[in-house]
Order: structure tokens, then sequence, then C-alpha cells
């Protein structure tokens, strides 16, 4: 099948501190490829994975769920840890639950989390409706390239795959069911207004996580894309920032000296 421009996978071999990026549901790599060359910018060695279904058509990604992208996540993982002794894991939305799934999984093997906008349950009814849609409906408008800055725009699908989308729930109520056992330090960057994600994932975190191990900083300027909207080097700066304040990997040769 092939990819749209700007939906390859990224991987840049770096220092010992390792970043693994995962996008969000109909979205692309492009979606964090900024994100990604400041990281690996920086001396880090940087992954970041294609989910599959992604990329190429709504259609295609019909024909996948959340089992396979969280597949693609942990193989990732796997091939950065050749790379990498210590691994960061970052997401947007959907992304984020992934991400959050991996440190409930992986553990110690996590380091820290940086999510923006993340989601982590269902906002609309639509995911309660889903599962019955997915039978009379193949797709929906599309919730892609939600960003205030004005030119920019997301590669992601403009449908929404309904039977993909179906799959969502069990990965949001498995994750949130193991919430407490994520341990590691959890950096959120929240938009002030999002108009895909609603403030429903965010009081699902807030109650599950403690006051110290989370911090949440708003993107005061931005919808929910906020990595390619106006506040997205607020992110990239502070995230790098976190990994500064949270690596044991000794960051050796000035690895994580932004360029």
């Amino acid at each position: 099948m092939p990819l749209m421009p700007g939906a390859e996978p990224f991987i840049h071999p770096g220092g010992s501190t390792g970043v693994l990026l995962c996008h969000g549901f109909t979205g692309a790599p492009a979606s964090l490829r900024p994100w990604a060359d400041y990281l690996a910018g920086a001396g880090l060695s940087v992954s970041l994975p294609r989910l599959p279904g992604h990329g190429t058509t709504w259609q295609d990604m019909n024909h996948t769920r959340w089992e396979d992208w969280y597949a693609e996540v942990d193989r990732a993982y796997e091939e950065l840890r050749g790379h990498a002794s210590e691994i960061f894991v970052m997401g947007l939305s959907m992304g984020g639950c992934l991400a959050l799934r991996m440190a409930e999984l992986r553990g110690d093997g996590v380091a820290g989390l940086v999510l923006v906008n993340p989601s982590v349950t269902a906002d609309t009814k639509f995911f309660l409706l889903a599962p019955a849609l997915k039978f009379v409906l193949p797709s929906l408008k599309g919730i892609g390239s939600d960003i205030k800055k004005e030119g920019v725009h997301e590669l992601s699908y403009d449908r929404v795959p309904v039977r993909a989308a179906a799959t969502l729930p069990h990965l949001w109520k498995l994750t949130q069911r193991q919430l407490g056992e994520v341990t590691q330090p959890v950096l959120v960057y929240l938009s002030a207004t999002d108009h895909v994600v609603g403030p429903a994932s965010m009081r699902v975190l807030r109650s599950a996580l403690p006051e110290g191990q989370l911090t949440v900083r708003e993107c005061a300027n931005s919808y929910h894309v906020a990595t390619l909207d106006n506040d997205a080097e607020q992110i990239f700066t502070g995230s790098l920032e976190f990994v500064r304040a949270h690596s044991h990997a000794g960051m050796e040769g000035g690895e994580v000296d932004a360029k």
C-alpha cells in the first residue's frame, strides 16, 4: 500500500538516551516529525514509527485495530533499545494513551512520559455507538488538522474509519484500569481549546496520578495538534528539559544540548 508523502517512519541513532514518539489516531508521523527532528538535533536517539493503517487510506486502516498499533510501538521500542540504554515515551492524543499503556507494561523500562492532549477515555457518544455503527457505516467525517495556526495542516485522513475506531474503547479501558501502575514522571501539555479531546481524559489522569508525579502545562494558543501549532516550540523545549531532569543515563558528550 503506497504511503502518503510525509507518512514515513523516522529513526535517528544518537546517544544513550532515547525517545519513542507515538502519533495519533488517523494521523501520521508527520504530526510529530518537527518534534522528532528537534530531539534528534539535541543528540538523542529518536524513533517515530508509523502505526499500521495510518498514512495510507482510511479503508486500509479499517482492517487494523488498537492491538496492531500498540504492537508497532512495542516493536519500535525494542529497536530503539539497540541504540539507547534508557527510553522516554512521548505521544499525541491516542499516541499518549499508547505511551501510558507502554509505561504500564514496561515499568522501569520507560524513564518518563510526555503527553500532548492525551486521549484516555471516550468524549463523545460516537465511541459508545461505534461497535454497532461499524456494521452500517464504514466511515464518518474526519477529526484531523485541528490546528489554530493559519496555513498549517496535519497529514491525516478526512474520514474516520469506524471499524478501527470501535476498537479504541478497549484500549482506553485497559489503560485506565492499570493507571495506578504508572510510576514514571508524567508531563502533559494541554491545549486551552481542543475540538477533538474533551476534559474527561484529564479528569481520569488527575484522579489516577498523584500531583507530584503529574505536571500539566497549558498550551494557550493551540488546538488539538499542538505539536504543529503556535505552542510547538514550548512543547519541544519543555520535553527536552524534562529528559534532562529525569535521565539517569548520564547523557555524556553534551548529548542533550539542543541545536
